[in-house]
């Protein structure tokens, strides 16, 4: 074979041997382009799932922060303190009707409690375990304030309260000045002042026999004054704070004619916070208010409302004979005290 032929022969080799690379090429293209589409799709469908179960999350999240929450409370421990409790209605507290008890109360229970009304129509009947009287200068428990003697006694809880309002006076003024110069009286201490004309009221009626009521003194240290508590520069402290602590003014002015005694303004008594509260705001005498409560039942009763507290209070009208039953919550802190006359007075404790 000539060298021309041999020429030819392999230009056709190499042109054939070219060709074939190249299909080969194609075709690894084309499979790569298919992969990259499948890879591609998919990609794109498990994006898809992400979002999807991403807004169901979100859904999900959104639904429960801003689901209805029950705003009724129970089981409230009463050992723990309340007063931060977030309550949208008095009505999301209240007890139900199937959640009262029947409590028996005797007769001479009419004449046992913080609120006992003593004046010359309703006279102390001096009953046992109405009070636990307790002298001031032994078991006070701060020296914030003074007391004028040795046996100036006054009720255990009372006292209690007392000691917590002459240390809120202290903190807030620092001022010692304040001293119990009258508490408790027997019958025959009141009998003298009676008959000696420094009391208005006979043995027997005076507010003085419950251990509830007190009188004020100031007498600064530096002798500059002294005489009856009134309610003046740092004094004034005590009279717009006295009902926080559960004490009214006994005998305030322009109620003469219902007490049965001239305005005094260093008498106190103690009744409790939801009824001092009550009284300020409504500016009632303690007569007026026990006389307002017979209109009250548990069914109906009279709703108060001091700072972040709820309380619910009614009457109960005592048996002419035997025990009476006083309807009370279950499931609800409550007290009930006599009137000293015909009834009982429930307070129940709603937070």
């Amino acid at each position: 074979m000539s060298n021309g032929s041999q020429r030819r022969n392999r230009r056709r080799q190499s042109a054939k041997r070219y060709k074939i690379r190249y299909d080969r090429l194609v075709a690894a293209a084309l499979v790569l382009v298919v992969l990259i589409v499948i890879l591609t799709s998919c990609v794109k469908s498990c994006s898809k799932d992400d979002k999807k179960s991403d807004t169901s999350d979100t859904s999900a999240s959104t639904m429960s922060s801003t689901a209805p929450q029950s705003s009724i409370v129970d089981n409230l421990d009463t050992s723990k303190q309340t007063d931060s409790l977030v309550i949208t209605s008095i009505d999301d507290i209240k007890p139900s009707a199937s959640e009262y008890v029947v409590e028996s109360h005797t007769r001479d229970d009419v004449y046992r409690g913080n609120l006992v009304l003593v004046n010359s129509n309703h006279e102390y009947k001096f009953k046992e375990g109405d009070t636990d009287a307790l002298t001031l200068y032994n078991n006070r428990g701060n020296e914030y304030y003074n007391v004028a003697d040795y046996v100036i006694k006054l009720d255990k809880e009372t006292l209690a309260s007392l000691d917590n309002w002459m240390k809120g006076f202290y903190e807030a003024k620092k001022n010692t000045d304040l001293t119990v110069i009258g508490g408790y009286r027997t019958l025959e201490e009141q009998n003298d002042k009676y008959n000696g004309g420094y009391s208005s009221f006979r043995g027997g009626c005076s507010d003085y026999h419950t251990a509830r009521t007190f009188d004020l003194g100031v007498f600064p240290k530096d002798g500059s004054s002294s005489g009856y508590y009134s309610p003046r520069g740092d004094y004034a402290w005590l009279d717009e704070n006295a009902a926080e602590y559960g004490f009214i003014v006994r005998f305030p002015e322009g109620k003469e004619d219902i007490t049965g005694e001239h305005p005094r303004t260093q008498t106190y008594r103690y009744v409790g916070k939801p009824h001092a509260v009550y009284m300020k705001q409504n500016g009632l005498c303690f007569e007026e208010y026990i006389e307002k409560l017979k209109t009250y039942t548990n069914t109906e009763p009279l709703e108060i409302t001091a700072g972040q507290a709820y309380y619910q209070v009614y009457y109960v009208s005592a048996s002419a004979e035997g025990n009476t039953d006083v309807p009370v919550p279950q499931n609800k802190t409550y007290t009930v005290s006599g009137n000293n006359s015909d009834g009982f007075i429930v307070t129940v404790s709603l937070n």
